[in-house]
Order: C-alpha cells, then structure tokens, then sequence
C-alpha cells in the first residue's frame, strides 16, 4: 500500500473514533458513486452528518482548515443529494458537512480539528 493511501486509512479510522467517542454513530465510511467519494455517513442525534477527513504531515500544502476548497465543498454537497436519494429510509431533521483535519508526526497527531457545518 501506498504511503499517501496508509496516511488516509490512519486519518480516517482516527476521526472515526473521534466521531464515535462525540457520540456519533457511524453509517457508512468510504461510500463511492459514479461522482465521487464521502469518507464517513453519521448520525448525530436527529442530525445526519457528512463527514470530510483531511489528513497532513505538513503545511506544504497549506493549513489544516485551508484543504477544503469551496469547489471540494460543491462537490460534497452534490454527493449528499446523491447519497440522500439512494438512501430514503435515512430520515434526518437535519443535514450538515463537517471537516475533521489531522496534523500527523509519524503515527502521532500532533493536531485535530473538528469544523462543524462547513459551507461554500
């Protein structure tokens, strides 16, 4: 396995358990369609919640909260109408995309940041 693909498989299953220790339970993780990809599907109470994980080791690409560009934001909101009409019985009061961004020093991070209801 790639090293690019481990550091997105580490990230992912540590927002995970982020997610879950809010109280968070998780749908779906890595769910794919023709147009494209959501990391994770959960539920926050009477909330559905689109989850974005960005992992970094550096800057080099910009700041952990700079990864999602408002084009990545159209995107998502696009595979959410996607995922919502494959999906029908997943009935939410409300819907929301978050960001959850990991700093990464070897297999430590150095950093986690949860940005709630991100918007273009």
């Amino acid at each position: 396995m790639r090293a690019k693909d481990m550091l997105g498989r580490f990230g992912e299953e540590t927002a995970v358990r982020y997610l879950r220790s809010l109280g968070m339970v998780v749908l779906e993780r890595n769910w794919r369609c023709r147009h494209g990809e959501i990391d994770v599907v959960a539920r926050s109470g009477p909330t559905l919640v689109f989850c974005e994980v960005k992992t970094r080791r550096g800057t080099r690409y910009g700041g952990l909260t700079e990864v999602l560009t408002p084009a990545k934001l159209r995107r998502l909101q696009a595979l959410v109408g996607v995922w919502l009409a494959e999906h029908p019985t997943e009935r939410a009061a409300r819907v929301r995309i978050d960001l959850v961004a990991l700093a990464v020093r070897g297999e430590t991070v150095t950093e986690l940041r949860h940005l709630r209801g991100v918007s273009p």
